[in-house]
């Protein structure tokens, strides 16, 4: 501007276009503030759809004015967020459509770690409240997956570690999916690589059970990565349960928070991974020992139960004498009773023909006079006939007292008697089983309720005489004591003499001064 105005008439000055002064003021601007580092508070964030950032830079004074451009923002390390403190390095420009000056930033940087911590905490707060890191949202690591994921640097001692580890605890197939694990990288490669391990489809490579990401101790700045928002809401969208390893024990990043188990060091995260094969066989072990052990005991003990059982049961042979003997018996007085029955019923028959006889006579007579009566009126078939008739009913009558009618009445008799003598047997039977069960109950019900159940506990019984002793008194006053223990019983001398009436005394003329001997 100085070049324009050197031959100038102040009296007859020339006119410039505004784009002449933009344009120099720009050109001054940019020549002396080429290369400039701003420290100060971000205001007025605003990021439009074509991926600029433009934010105000200020402090207690002045506001700057500044723009990131796309390439730039998409590769900046920390997001810028409203009220920010940071330091920011680019070049001042001029803006000619709103005669404003602002600054190009070039790269953009918390200021310090107390800014980094307070960016860190609004991001965590921010993320627990829409439940990324809540308990219930977290899965149980598998007992032994066969496919562990690792999502680490390929090169660096982490893995190295996590797979000697596994290999001395129980070894397991690893799939590794590289990535960079500081740097502008890191975020979106980690964001990746458990998202893509999520979604391994099948093919040849097995979809993971367990992913571990990794990576060993550094800085805050260091291990920003995983601090950022797209890792941690991969971390807690993931199907499969997942470890995070990353830093040291004292290092704790916004991962540790959304994954389902949080290790101290990257061995530590092997050693959760897997259990100890050797630890695993001798447990299989033991328990195969106690199960064999078990086994063989209860079997010991059920064989000597069945023993005790059987002894107590009386043999088939045993429990048949009876009922045969008084089959036997039955079987013996019946010959004679059925002797005895059939001549009771031969008198009987004899009896009843004897009487039979002299009527028969008496009614024939009777017959031939009625017949003499009516001879003359009946024709001889006729007659013929009627002698027909009754010598058939006679017949009959004959018939029902034969002797084979009887032999098969007695048959029907003797084998109804031998059902019946079954039937008794059967209830002999039943009726010795059911009373000797209800002995044995009462028995083991005798022994459970007696007093030598109580003696086996530790106690005993005294007795003075046939008296049960109950108090101190009682048992001062007896004589002689008997206490019963579980496995006998003890005579105890008390050591009391009863007491007898003393004699009376004896006077003897000692003389004055002795006296009276008891």
């Amino acid at each position: 501007m100085d070049d324009l105005l050197e031959d100038v008439d102040p009296g007859n000055a020339p006119e410039f276009s505004v784009s002449e002064i933009s344009g120099a003021v720009k050109k001054s601007v940019e020549g002396a503030f080429s290369h400039v580092r701003v420290r100060g508070e971000i205001g007025r964030l605003s990021r439009p759809r074509s991926g600029h950032i433009y934010l105000d830079l200020k402090d207690d004074r002045a506001v700057l004015a500044s723009v990131i451009w796309k390439g730039k923002a998409a590769r900046l390390p920390h997001q810028p967020e409203e009220g920010m403190e940071v330091v920011a390095t680019g070049r001042l420009t001029t803006f000619p459509g709103q005669s404003k000056y602002q600054m190009v930033i070039e790269e953009l940087r918390p200021a310090g770690a107390g800014a980094l911590m307070a960016m860190l905490e609004k991001r965590k707060a921010a993320l627990a409240a829409e439940g990324l890191f809540a308990e219930e949202r977290k899965q149980k690591l598998p007992f032994l997956p066969e496919v562990i994921g690792v999502v680490t640097s390929p090169s660096g001692a982490v893995i190295r570690d996590i797979l000697h580890r596994l290999r001395d605890r129980f070894p397991r197939k690893v799939l590794i999916w590289p990535v960079a694990v500081q740097g502008e990288r890191c975020a979106s490669e980690v964001a990746n690589a458990i998202r893509g391990f999520n979604a391994f489809p099948a093919g040849r490579l097995p979809r993971p059970d367990l992913l571990i990401v990794a990576r060993g101790g550094g800085s805050l700045e260091d291990l920003w990565g995983f601090n950022e928002e797209a890792v941690v809401r991969a971390a807690a969208e993931s199907q499969i349960p997942l470890i995070s390893a990353v830093g040291h024990e004292t290092d704790t990043t916004l991962i540790d928070y959304a994954s389902d188990r949080r290790a101290p060091t990257p061995t530590a995260a092997a050693e959760m991974a897997v259990p100890v094969r050797l630890d695993m066989l001798n447990w299989v072990a033991d328990q195969g020992a106690r199960l064999s052990r078990g086994a063989t005991q209860t079997i010991v003990l059920r064989r000597q139960r069945l023993g005790d059982l059987a002894r107590g049961i009386p043999r088939v042979e045993a429990l048949l004498d009876g009922p045969r003997q008084r089959v036997d018996l039955a079987t013996a007085k019946l010959g004679p009773a059925l002797a005895a029955s059939t001549g009771r019923r031969r008198i009987e028959l004899n009896a009843h023909a004897s009487a039979l006889g002299p009527a028969l006579e008496r009614g024939v007579a009777r017959r031939r006079v009625i017949l003499g009566r009516a001879e003359a009126g009946l024709s001889l078939a006729r007659v013929q006939a009627g002698l027909r008739q009754k010598n058939r009913d006679v017949a009959a009558l004959a018939g029902r007292l034969s002797v084979e009618r009887l032999t098969d009445r007695i048959s029907t008799n003797r084998t109804k008697l031998d059902e019946l003598s079954a039937r008794m047997a059967r209830l002999a039977e039943t009726g010795q089983t059911t009373r000797r069960e209800k002995l044995a109950a009462l028995d083991r019900m005798h022994q459970t309720l007696g007093y030598r159940e109580t003696l086996k506990r530790g106690y005993a019984v005294v007795r003075a005489g046939e008296t049960v002793v109950t108090g101190r008194n009682a048992a001062k006053a007896a004589e002689r004591l008997e206490i019963e223990f579980v496995d006998g019983k003890l005579d105890v001398s008390t050591g009391n003499v009863p007491s007898k009436p003393k004699p009376k005394a004896q006077k003897r003329d000692h003389g004055p001064d002795q006296g009276s001997l008891f």
